[in-house]
């Protein structure tokens, strides 16, 4: 490996940078926007679902571009079409039309996640990747910066608009031109077989044949259905009570996750094992739909804020303690495959199925106000919600047994904390 110089940790760090915040500043609005169009139902649902539809073709691609192309000029045609898409999907009112722009779109941005990784770590030492992703999660908490600009500049909101698609759009191409100053990193896996079978994990199916692991599966997909209240449909729920930065006001979640992931997980992980870690992350869960129950009952914005802060323990502890798991329980050979299917599971078919599920909550949960106009009532949701989270904490607590070592979870605690290559999906 060459020697990580100043100017290319500072190109590596710009492109993480851009990369997720270009996806963040029109994906995290997007609900608000889809329902001010008068979207509902299953297409609502359908619209949001591009995001895990673009996560299931995710393998495939990057199994493709990992052993035939160099992988930062796949980078940047991948977020040059991108960037065309996106200002396709501001310009069309047709709902479904919108859906099938976006789907590409995510069929083009999923896949660069894991690319930006592959080509970070190809050319910094390990130690330094974390300082370098660090600055995605810092991009995705500054895409707040267009609607305060926005806000205070033009005077006027653009969450719940087709604006953040325009924003996303000429980031987007600023990225696409800067992957292309990107160190040149040839196809790490080129000529090395392998099936579609393989890029999706299916192999390790076998490993369901324990029912102490088909518990965790089984779980680990039906908390999907509460975290993606949040993550989906929380720009909706902010756009109704009236706030003008709803990007920004979310992200504050993602700032705090960065604090987490370096302190505070690998600790618990080491202390308590997956079991309580991950339990830990589900009582996460609890409280933050305990604070939005209480707090649209009660109109008292600052348990809002507590709900988002609360993201980085519950994406830390469950996640990163699901992939600790993972890795310590499937044997070397299909360990990445295993990597693989609870990730098709959990952020494809989990996400998907919650999406559907609490876009049929929000349309169940709709009254009349006092001037007759139907509206989302939210505090119905957020105590179906924190119902839900509270049976899932029980069943996980009760039915999952921690049975791999503390000392194994100790040794995977820091390596957890390594966003994957694409060769190795970690992405639970």
């Amino acid at each position: 490996m060459e020697e990580l110089t100043l100017d290319k940790r500072i190109r590596l760090s710009a492109m993480m940078f851009l990369q997720y915040m270009y996806f963040a500043v029109f994906f995290v609005p997007l609900a608000a926007y889809v329902s001010n169009m008068g979207v509902k139902g299953i297409l609502y649902a359908t619209i949001l679902s591009s995001m895990p539809l673009g996560n299931l073709a995710s393998p495939i691609v990057c199994m493709i571009a990992d052993r035939h192309f160099s992988s930062q000029k796949v980078l940047a045609v991948l977020n040059l079409i991108c960037a065309v898409l996106l200002f396709i999907a501001a310009n069309v009112t047709s709902p479904i039309l919108l859906f099938v722009v976006l789907l590409l779109a995510m069929f083009c941005h999923m896949p660069t996640w894991s690319l930006a990784n592959a080509i970070a770590l190809a050319h910094s030492p390990q130690e330094k990747f974390p300082q370098i992703r660090a600055l995605g999660s810092i991009g995705w908490f500054a895409s707040g910066i267009f609607g305060l600009v926005a806000l205070k500049m033009f005077d006027k909101k653009i969450d719940g608009t087709a604006i953040p698609l325009y924003c996303g759009a000429v980031t987007a191409l600023i990225t696409a031109a800067l992957n292309l100053t990107l160190p040149h990193t040839p196809p790490p896996a080129k000529g090395q077989k392998a099936s579609f079978m393989d890029a999706l994990g299916l192999p390790a199916l076998k490993l369901v044949k324990s029912p102490n692991f088909a518990a965790f599966i089984i779980l680990s997909m039906l908390v999907m259905i509460p975290f993606v209240t949040y993550f989906s449909f929380g720009s909706q729920f902010f756009d109704d009570q009236g706030f003008e930065l709803v990007t920004a006001t979310m992200n504050w979640g993602q700032l705090v996750e960065m604090l987490f992931l370096m302190l505070l997980v690998p600790f618990l992980l080491a202390r308590f094992g997956v079991k309580w870690t991950m339990v830990i992350g589900i009582a996460g869960l609890v409280f933050r739909y305990l604070m939005f129950w209480a707090g649209s009952k009660e109109d008292v914005a600052i348990l809002y804020y507590l709900a988002i802060l609360i993201h980085g323990l519950i994406f830390g502890c469950f996640f990163v303690g699901g992939q600790v798991y993972i890795d310590k329980k499937a044997p070397p050979e299909i360990r990445a495959q295993a990597q693989g299917l609870i990730g098709l599971l959990c952020f494809g078919v989990g996400w998907l199925v919650g999406n559907y599920v609490n876009a049929l909550l929000i349309d169940h949960y709709k009254i009349a106000s006092e001037s007759g106009v139907m509206v989302t009532d939210w505090q119905s949701i957020w105590k179906s919600i924190t119902a839900l989270s509270v049976v899932l904490l029980v069943a996980f607590a009760l039915l999952f047994r921690d049975d791999v070592s503390k000392a194994k979870v100790a040794a995977a605690a820091e390596e957890a904390m390594m966003p994957p290559t694409e060769d190795e999906p970690k992405t639970l």
